[in-house]
């Protein structure tokens, strides 16, 4: 078996296509990225920075699945990947047909959509988005319809449900205290417009005028954000140039009423200049009138397409799966398989690797799910490795760092946990704090019993060389940051496990396991916004379009019937089975 470290250059296929070159993640300062596995696959004959595709792609033998997982995964995962969606293409022959009606769209929870037979397999009679029941139960063909859908249909309308999600939803990890007004891009003017936000004074207050004025709020710490403009728009040129998509900078303000609930505030969506036209940026807010309550709705799906999108890059992709790989390699080189923290971290290191592989196969590479289902298309892993250089830091990646990082919670002795928090009905901090009280008492009673001491861990030459490993070829792009632990005591050591154990269990439990809840009704949480909001530089005749049936100018910014099938039902089938 062989453990060791490459840069991931096997995402793209220039080889078959030079439409499918992708940029090689990690090793540059452009695109800096954790390591994944070397593979040992021969160099591209187009750019021999690349690896070679091929069907398989090499984990060490200790990575493969057991036998039961390896038949879980293949009959959840591979065939549904391999076989029922590629077949969508043969049944829905234009990628870019929408949905004519929201009818059509909840049938697809109770008709499924027809396939063709396919070779070498029984027929399959419907494909709908419960991929789990269509492939893991073939006596059942019929799937479920997410939760949200089948208590209140529209309940995707309502503020409520935009706002909620970001506290107890599926991307939890987002939201933040506002701490600095007026908000301003740090992007250069020069190249992306005024920097100035959207969110005034004037456009704020008359939204809380019944609470507080702007100032009261900031003091008080009501406002909160999540913010992808600075992020997302240096990429809005590039993705506009691709068919069926567009982007957008963003960012989303909410206010924390006195009940304790996020009530939205705005919406800000920018567009750098391009094609000889000035900034484009507009602050959305939620109105009655007609034209602004659609506009509202509009803004919702835009904002929604990137948080969704951001979720599965950085929050999901990133911040879970990819950083972890380094963590497994180096457990694997420098620990013994008898040394206590092999075994404390083993279990929840458990198929990863092989995962990952089989993300780098289907999901994340060149024309895969991801990139075909997602707002920025060819650019996803660029922007994730973005997202890893402005953002990564393995110090914050703690649950009490990360909250005190966002402003939501400040430390407190007397509080439980020591923490007090910011909003207080905040589903994933209150449970996410007792399960991390609950793994640091059972990681630091394990490294108590065995490092008894600081002398301990300084001698424990195959720790040190471990943690030096992760830093320094795992992570080597960030090798010099100050803010890596250093492991001199029981403490130390405690500290880091419990990063590792906690980003590889309940971090990605929490923004795995909800994907179809939230998800399932992509109303509710479009992957892609495929068309510009219709007050942007709008023709005569579209605008009019707008007013005339503004439903049907929305059915055609949500994702086409191939995206949405493929995207949500790849992910509840593939994610599902990588929860392992």
């Amino acid at each position: 078996m062989i453990y060791d470290y490459d840069v991931y250059n096997d995402l793209g296929d220039p080889d078959s296509n030079p439409e499918l070159a992708r940029p090689v993640l990690g090793g540059s300062k452009k695109y800096p990225y954790p390591r994944r596995c070397r593979t040992g696959r021969p160099r591209g004959k187009t750019d021999p920075r690349s690896e070679r595709r091929s069907d398989t792609f090499y984990v060490p033998r200790d990575e493969e699945f057991s036998e039961e997982k390896e038949i879980s995964f293949v009959t959840k995962t591979a065939y549904s990947v391999h076989m029922l969606l590629p077949s969508l293409g043969a049944t829905l022959k234009d990628p870019d047909l929408g949905f004519p009606s929201f009818t059509k769209i909840t049938q697809l929870y109770k008709e499924g959509i027809p396939i063709p037979k396919l070779k070498n397999q029984a027929s399959v009679q419907i494909l709908a988005l419960r991929l789990v029941k269509a492939v893991c139960d073939a006596i059942d063909k019929q799937f479920e319809t997410p939760a949200m859908l089948e208590k209140d249909k529209f309940s995707w309308l309502r503020d409520e449900k935009f706002s909620r999600p970001t506290l107890a939803g599926v991307n939890p990890y987002s939201i933040k205290l506002v701490t600095e007004w007026p908000l301003k891009s740090a992007l250069d003017p020069d190249v992306y417009g005024p920097p100035e936000s959207a969110f005034t004074e004037e456009l704020v207050e008359p939204e809380i005028k019944d609470f507080m004025t702007i100032g009261e709020a900031l003091k008080q710490k009501k406002p909160f954000i999540i913010d992808y403009h600075d992020l997302l728009l240096p990429y809005v040129s590039k993705v506009r140039q691709i068919k069926g998509t567009t982007l957008y900078g963003s960012r989303a303000l909410f206010f924390l009423t006195p009940d304790g609930t996020l009530k939205p505030i705005a919406i800000e969506l920018t567009c750098p200049p391009m094609e000889g036209k000035p900034q484009w940026k507009q602050a959305f807010t939620p109105s009655l009138e007609t034209v602004g309550l659609w506009l509202w709705r509009f803004a919702k799906a835009h904002f929604l397409a990137h948080d969704c999108g951001y979720h599965e890059l950085v929050s999901h992709w990133l911040r879970t799966h990819c950083v972890t790989e380094p963590y497994i390699i180096a457990t694997n080189r420098q620990l013994s398989v008898m040394h206590p923290i092999y075994r404390l971290l083993h279990p929840h290191c458990c198929y990863a690797m092989k995962i990952n592989a089989f993300a780098r196969q289907a999901l994340i590479n060149a024309d895969g799910i991801i990139e075909n289902s997602f707002s920025p298309g060819k650019y996803c892993m660029e922007l994730c490795s973005m997202a890893y250089d402005q953002q990564w830091r393995f110090d914050r990646e703690a649950l009490p760092a990360d909250l005190i990082n966002r402003g939501i919670a400040v430390e407190d002795r007397t509080a439980p946990h020591g923490l007090k928090l910011m909003i207080e009905d905040y589903p994933f901090a209150n449970n996410g704090l007792m399960l991390w009280d609950a793994l640091k008492q059972w990681v630091a009673d394990y490294v108590n019993y065995y490092y008894k001491d600081s002398s301990m861990v300084r001698s424990d030459t195959e720790l040190q060389a471990w943690w030096t490993e992760i830093r320094t070829k795992g992570h080597e792009d960030k090798k010099d940051e100050p803010w890596w632990p250093v492991l001199k005591t029981p403490e130390g050591i405690i500290g880091t496990i419990i990063t590792i154990v906690w980003v590889a269990s309940a971090h990605h439990s929490a923004v795995n396991f909800g994907q179809y809840a939230f998800a399932g009704y992509f109303p509710n949480r479009p992957s892609i916004a495929r068309t510009n909001m219709p007050c942007e530089d709008p023709t005569e005749e579209r605008w009019k379009r707008f007013l005339d049936n503004p439903g049907s100018e929305l059915l055609a910014c949500f994702p086409s019937q191939i995206q949405a099938t493929k995207s949500y039902g790849y992910s509840t089938c593939v994610i599902k089975s990588f929860s392992g």
